[in-house]
């Protein structure tokens, strides 16, 4: 059994967030960045399956500063195969761009499952497992909370609005958008991390030219503009319904 877990860096939203020259990107110069947490979760989540029965994990990362960390972290935590991603990404690569690069990757490291956070706070494009599954064409399940392997199928435990859990079992191959692990991503000692930097290897495979079709096209990024304040509406239901009716009018929206 073979699993590939996607991860990438994004910014770490603690930190002040500022606009570039350009107007229409984030100024990376001094920005801190983070694995995405759910990644993290997608980790997890491979080395409890690892654990449980034995399944070879595959990590791999784009080539952006500190991408090292996180591959000898995973590798800490029981990955076997480390892989960095490179190519053209100082410029910013979406993730139609980055999922496009991927396939023939996938194609050759021929995983039974592959893992990824669900969702990561840079995603403008939509999240890079529906992409990767529809352009493998492979089934995909998002939202997961937990996995189970059985021979050739897997039971996804998916979470919707309101609490409400459902149990979807899918053939393999097979995507999934890990929501969160059955447990919390694990805490690995800094010297356990040295000891993977001396002992693991990570491989480099390089992608080529990006395809940016399909991608956003942003025009403007700019902080929340702030506005005049909220509006207190007093008075009986009558008076306050008769003002709404008013405001709505006047905004043009009824």
């Amino acid at each position: 059994m073979k699993i590939v877990v996607l991860a990438k860096l994004v910014p770490d939203l603690v930190e002040e967030l500022e606009i570039d020259e350009s107007g229409t990107a984030l100024d990376m110069t001094w920005l801190r960045l983070i694995i995405n947490e759910l990644d993290d979760h997608a980790i997890e989540e491979a080395i409890l399956l690892k654990e449980r029965i034995g399944a070879d994990v595959t990590v791999l990362a784009p080539d952006i500063e500190g991408v090292e960390d996180i591959l000898f972290t995973a590798a800490a935590k029981g990955a076997d195969r480390l892989i960095k991603i490179l190519g053209d990404f100082e410029a910013g690569v979406n993730n139609h761009a980055l999922t496009r690069g991927l396939i023939s990757v996938m194609k050759d490291l021929e995983p039974d499952l592959i893992l990824a956070g669900v969702e990561a706070n840079e995603d403008l494009d939509g999240s890079i497992g529906p992409l990767l599954a529809g352009y493998l064409d492979l089934p995909y399940i998002g939202y997961v909370a937990s996995v189970k392997l059985n021979g050739g199928k897997a039971t996804a435990t998916k979470e919707y609005p309101g609490g409400l859990i459902a149990e979807m079992e899918v053939v393999l191959p097979a995507v999934m958008g890990i929501q969160v692990a059955e447990e919390p991503p694990r805490y690995v000692a800094v010297s356990k991390v040295r000891q993977a930097m001396k002992t693991a290897e990570i491989e480099e495979i390089e992608i080529g030219e990006f395809n940016f079709e399909g991608g956003p096209s942003i025009n403007r990024m700019y902080q929340p503009e702030v506005g005049e304040g909220a509006k207190i509406i007093e008075g009986s239901l009558d008076e306050i319904a008769d003002n709404l009716i008013a405001i709505f009018d006047e905004l043009g929206v009824r």
